[in-house]
């Protein structure tokens, strides 16, 4: 097994829970919550954002083209800090421990800039990293290879000598077929697991 350089993240559901759902559903009730996901995309919606295109743009057309479901797709905008909450304690406490043992981080994550500005802000451990990769300013995603090989291009790290953790299988695929090594993303405990058969924990 080769060494570990460079340990990489995504965020949503590895480092802080995205379920768009269960915010709408605690805040408008699931009848609702159903009508609206199944009248409106938003997840195809959030991927033009994590893709680059200006997040209050896209939620503000979206919501106007919606009129019966405008003021809910506005909470995707004006709540975001909401709907992408909360962090995944020991995940998070995991980066912060590789910090300290002068492990290299990054992220590598579908998402835009401002939403990882305002997740910048609400979870600080996420400015901790070495190299923040975001789809949206680099106008590429997950499992695009092109992105995979930007970071490679960016770090100068070995493929196989990152270790890559994400909670979707074809993110994971991907990066394994670069030769990363990976970790799909099941919860914290297999994480934690797997961190210390790599002889980082």
């Amino acid at each position: 097994m080769t060494p570990v350089e460079l340990v990489v993240f995504d965020i949503g559901n590895v480092l802080i829970e995205w379920q768009p759902e269960a915010y709408y559903d605690r805040v408008f009730g699931q009848d609702f919550r159903r009508s609206l996901f199944e009248a409106v995309d938003l997840h195809a919606m959030n991927d033009r954002i994590d893709r680059g295109a200006d997040f209050a743009t896209v939620v503000a057309e979206t919501a106007a083209a919606h009129p019966k479901f405008s003021q809910a797709i506005s909470h995707w905008h004006d709540q975001w800090h909401l709907i992408a909450a909360p962090v995944i304690k020991d995940s998070a406490q995991s980066l912060s421990a590789l910090k300290a043992r002068k492990v290299r981080t990054a992220i590598l994550s579908n998402i835009g800039e401002v939403p990882f500005e305002i997740a910048q802000a609400a979870y600080p451990f996420l400015s901790d990293v070495d190299f923040p990769f975001l789809s949206g300013p680099l106008k590429m995603a997950k499992p695009d290879p092109s992105i995979y090989a930007y970071v490679e291009r960016a770090t100068g790290v070995a493929p196989e000598a990152m270790l890559f953790v994400d909670d979707r299988g074809e993110n994971i695929a991907a990066a394994r077929e670069r030769g990363w090594q990976v970790h799909h993303f099941h919860g914290t405990a297999g994480w934690l697991e797997a961190l210390a058969t790599h002889g980082l924990r």
